[in-house]
């Protein structure tokens, strides 16, 4: 233990105490046999015999020879007032610890200690066969055990016809040196020879090397392999005691397509014999996270744990098997960041973070990720933040931003954008796809239909921000309704530009049209179509040039994604010229953009039981 160990958060402020209560359940016969004392029972136990282990450690102020002393205490019980642990029982509790950024190629080499060594101590093989050498039996050297080949090696050298020959010179000269009456003879021993024999087979292992038999020298990530098969030989050897395995950060140095092999091989051995072997990884990795299976992972946040597993989220079975399926390198993201903007398709990932970045609120420096989870599954994935027993487990305080589509188009939208042709009669709601305002007109049911769709994934720190009127694209083209309830501010030029960009995105990238050109033709038909813009079927003249703009994706089928990378590549470069600050860029935006950027960026600070109000 270092004076570190007592800190946290900040340098000052220090604890006199460290307390880690283990709970081990699930014990067999042997551990209980070998635990009996310290087993607890009854209504602490849940109902079966559990195993508590309270490790306490002690920031004194004494000090011993220099230093300052500390003490460590392991005791039994629930709330540690069981008997002290004796270290025989300790041993059958020792766990099996791989350390990241280990120099794995020096742990493998031959040397006193070797870790090499102590893996093969633990084999049985390497005992088997006879330790005596006998030449007069005839014995071969495949019927040796390891300690037998030392044996034999120790013959042979002893036996030598040099060292025999040398040994004989040496009686001459101690012959002729020994006073008279004394017999003074040598003998050549290979040194340890006479040590016992488990400190032999010690020594004999010890002056093995473990490499990879490859051409050139491997990797680190090829030594790290190497040195996890050999540990997880060692705790296969084990048939007594703990076999638990802490991994920490296993993606250092190792491939990212080795560091899935890995995960995958981990979580088959964990799965193979349940209960038999224990395999504990730390990570900041998404690559590994995304291939260990949901109800396996535990997310730590503010010094607590949560886990994963059924039952201890809003998750039910049917999501666990869609999120395992579609949960990738790209979305495990989510599981490491302070906040989580949920999206709906790539127009949203793209812009979303420029936004952001415009607005002074970088995703990046606040640690907030982007999932774009296609259009599909929005509410899953929410879940994944969303606690089931918040009285015992507490809250998970990350804010989560949900973003979709209202998808309820304005009265003239339908004509405009060709769902139907000009002054011809609407199918019935039944017999289409699509949704106007008129059809959600009777009473409160616009607002209703807006509430159902944001309380499909509220709750706890999750919020769902439905957009203002329609879509992305069309919201941003009309901007935020102001008091009087018109559209005075947008991004309707923008986002017409940059269809257009879109549109031509080919003929620019072949050279055929220059962006210039495109801009300014494109700059031109939005004048016109401004200019053309009046009041229609309820809708307002914003409204009506919105819808046009719009149908450019509709009719046209620009894609949106390309329309979004070249909106933020002009609303980045408007910013960089000076014409576009912050505080202007927030009177154009939806409002349901700028809370969502807002909610996932701002600090929160929550206790354990605090869950914020629905979204209105």
């Amino acid at each position: 233990m270092e004076d570190t160990d007592f800190r946290r958060g900040t340098k000052t402020a220090t604890f006199k105490e460290v307390n880690i209560v283990c709970k081990f359940e699930g014990l067999t016969v042997e551990d209980k046999r070998a635990f009996v004392e310290h087993l607890t029972y009854g209504e602490k136990g849940g109902g079966q015999e559990v195993l508590f282990i309270n490790w306490t450690a002690q920031n004194t102020d004494q000090t011993f020879k220099g230093r300052r002393y500390r003490r460590v205490e392991v005791h039994s019980g629930n709330s540690g007032d069981g008997p002290s642990i004796a270290p025989e029982a300790r041993e059958l509790l020792r766990a099996t610890y791989l350390r990241p950024l280990r120099d794995a190629e020096e742990s493998l080499l031959a040397g006193r200690g070797s870790r090499l060594a102590q893996v093969l101590r633990q084999s049985n093989l390497v005992r088997e066969g006879r330790d005596a050498w006998d030449d007069s039996k005839g014995l071969k050297a495949q019927e040796l055990s390891v300690l037998g080949i030392g044996n034999l090696i120790n013959d042979l050298l002893e036996n030598h016809k040099g060292v025999k020959a040398a040994r004989g010179e040496i009686d001459k000269h101690l012959s002729q040196l020994a006073i008279l009456g004394d017999s003074l003879t040598s003998t050549v021993k290979v040194g340890g020879a006479t040590a016992s024999p488990d400190a032999r087979l010690t020594e004999l292992l010890e002056k093995l090397d473990l490499r990879l038999d490859a051409c050139g020298k491997p990797g680190l990530g090829s030594d790290n392999v190497l040195f996890m098969a050999c540990e997880l030989l060692l705790l296969a050897k084990e048939d007594v005691g703990s076999r638990l395995l802490l991994i920490e950060e296993p993606e250092a140095h190792l491939h990212p397509q080795r560091q899935l092999r890995v995960m995958k091989f981990l979580q088959e051995l964990a799965e193979k014999d349940k209960g038999s072997i224990q395999i504990i990884v730390t990570t900041h990795s998404p690559n590994l996270a995304s291939a260990i299976k949901l109800g396996n992972l535990v997310m730590m946040h503010k010094g607590r744990a949560f886990s994963m597993a059924e039952g201890q989220t809003e998750l039910d079975s049917s999501d666990y098997h869609f999120l395992e399926r579609f949960l990738d390198v790209t979305k495990a993201n989510l599981f490491f960041a302070r906040g989580v903007m949920i999206v709906e398709g790539d127009a949203e990932n793209i812009l979303l973070p420029t936004l952001a970045k415009l607005l002074g609120r970088d995703f990046t420096e606040h640690g907030v990720s982007t999932v774009n989870v296609g259009g599909v599954g929005m509410r899953r994935y929410a879940r994944i933040f969303q606690r089931k027993d918040l009285q015992n487990g507490g809250v998970l305080a990350v804010p989560v931003a949900c973003v979709t589509d209202m998808d309820v188009m304005p009265n003239c939208a339908p004509a405009i954008t060709g769902k139907i042709k000009e002054g011809e009669a609407w199918p019935d709601s039944g017999k289409r796809r699509w949704l106007a305002k008129r059809d959600l007109s009777n009473g409160n049911a616009l607002a209703e239909y807006r509430e159902g769709k944001a309380a499909k994934a509220n709750g706890q720190f999750v919020r769902t921000f439905v957009s203002d009127e329609w879509t992305l694209e069309y919201d941003l083209a009309l901007g935020p309704k102001d008091e009087n309830g018109g559209f005075p501010a947008g991004l309707a030029e923008d986002v017409f530009v940059a269809a257009s960009l879109a549109d031509k995105d080919a003929a620019i990238s072949e050279k055929k049209k220059t962006v210039a050109d495109v801009e300014q033709e494109a700059q031109t038909r939005f004048a016109a179509l401004t200019a053309a813009a009046a009041k229609k079927e309820g809708c307002s003249k914003e409204e009506v040039l919105a819808s046009r703009i719009y149908a450019e994706f509709a009719k046209g089928g620009v894609s949106k994604p390309i329309a979004a990378q070249y909106l933020a590549g002009r609303l980045q470069a408007e910013k960089g010229e000076g014409k576009l600050e912050p505080q202007d860029l927030r009177k154009r935006l939806p409002r349901y953009i700028l809370d969502a950027i807002d909610y996932v960026t701002r600090p929160i600070q929550a206790t354990v039981r605090e869950v914020p109000a629905r979204n209105e």
